[in-house]
């Protein structure tokens, strides 16, 4: 029975959280899509030092701002659970995922983008028009990231959200007790269960991943 409480618990967790995290993974793709861009290939002063501070929340431990953090989502009254892993993912999302596609924009030709200036368009009807239909492979990438950080998710989890209405990692460390583990078989069958997700992503999406990756760091 008390196992049966944790999967039952841990499914629907799972259920809520693939769902946030698809919403997730399109805002945050979406943002790092409009900050390479800009950073890249319509750049304007300072442009250089907004891309360093960006690149900068990549390296700050999230015990380190966990407090603060904390304090700023209850203040925001960003309900628990759902909602505040979802917003968490997407702003802790926008380093990587700006840094993938600049380095992904840094191989689009120049000439491209000097056409569509040429021929009248924006910095807005450049990057729909022109900019976003190439964008694929670097979105592959970003997509594949932002699910498993989102799915294999335990920090942020157990500040924000609890058994009943987190992810699945929550779950599983029930399941095992914390540090007493004592059922191993229903433990490893959860850890099991847990990974197939991502597991199945990168086995049917990984030639993507892989191409996605090279294509931004080459350029010529």
């Amino acid at each position: 029975m008390h196992v049966e409480v944790h999967v039952g618990e841990g499914a629907r967790g799972a259920v809520a959280l693939a769902d946030a995290a698809q919403r997730q993974q399109l805002i945050s793709s979406f943002l790092g899509s409009m900050n390479g861009f800009v950073l890249s290939r319509w750049r304007f002063p300072g442009a250089d030092l907004v891309f360093t501070l960006i690149l900068f929340g990549m390296f700050i431990p999230y015990q380190a701002v966990m407090i603060p953090l904390a304090q700023i989502v209850q203040d925001l009254r960003v309900p628990s659970g759902t909602p505040s892993l979802m917003l968490l993912h997407v702003i802790y999302g926008i380093p990587i995922t700006t840094l993938i596609f600049r380095n992904y924009y840094q191989s689009v030709p120049n000439e491209l983008i000097e056409a569509a200036r040429v021929d009248g368009a924006g910095m807005l009807r450049t990057y729909l028009s022109v900019v976003l239909p190439l964008s694929i492979p670097a979105f592959v990438v970003v997509l594949i990231w932002q699910f498993t950080s989102a799915w294999n998710d335990f920090l942020f989890a157990v500040f924000f959200s609890s058994s009943q209405n987190g992810p699945v990692t929550l779950a599983l460390n029930n399941l095992a007790n914390g540090a007493m583990l004592t059922n191993y078989g229903s433990s490893m069958a959860g850890a099991m269960i847990a990974s197939l997700p991502t597991l199945l992503i990168y086995v049917l999406l990984g030639k993507y991943f892989i191409g996605g990756l090279m294509s931004g760091s080459v350029k010529g």
